[in-house]
């Protein structure tokens, strides 16, 4: 069965998190210079989205029985990586949020794949920090996770 769940985040810090709910979701060590450049830190249990506002962004979140079809041209930016969610419940929530008020999801116990498709980039960082204030600008950010294997992070379609 697919869920899908619309979420406003604030992306403090240029970022938002995904994680297991029992974990602590330190990223500090995964936000690399690659990382950076790729806008995902891939810890085994958490990972950072990056963002290019630092203001609130729009978010969808669906749980999918399978992995999706490939619709990456239809964003800006699309990155995956696997997660091990070993508790079954999944938070999406921004970075300096508290976590127990954090928005979850039930997923597959273990390790699960999240791709993150990521749209109207170049009017949000156009418009800065007032890119939340219109539709028109607002960053948006789909969050779409499934039961996979171990799986390492790739990009399919990179922004700049």
């Amino acid at each position: 069965m697919t869920t899908t769940t619309e979420l406003t985040l604030f992306a403090d810090y240029f970022q938002i998190r995904v994680a297991d709910a029992d974990s602590d979701g330190d990223l500090s060590d995964a936000w690399t210079d690659q990382a950076v450049a790729d806008h995902l830190a891939v810890a085994q249990d958490a990972l950072g989205i990056g963002t290019v506002v630092n203001v609130d962004v729009s978010v969808t979140v669906v749980v999918l029985p399978q992995e999706p079809s490939d619709d990456s041209s239809e964003f800006d930016h699309v990155v995956e990586a696997g997660l091990d969610v070993s508790s079954g419940r999944l938070m999406v929530l921004g970075c300096t949020d508290y976590a127990p008020d954090a928005a979850t999801f039930e997923v597959a116990a273990g390790w699960n794949r999240v791709r993150v498709s990521r749209s109207n980039l170049a009017r949000a960082a156009q418009a800065g920090v007032d890119s939340d204030e219109s539709p028109e600008t607002t960053e948006k950010i789909r969050i779409q996770v499934w039961a996979a294997p171990e799986s390492p992070a790739t990009i399919t379609k990179r922004w700049s």
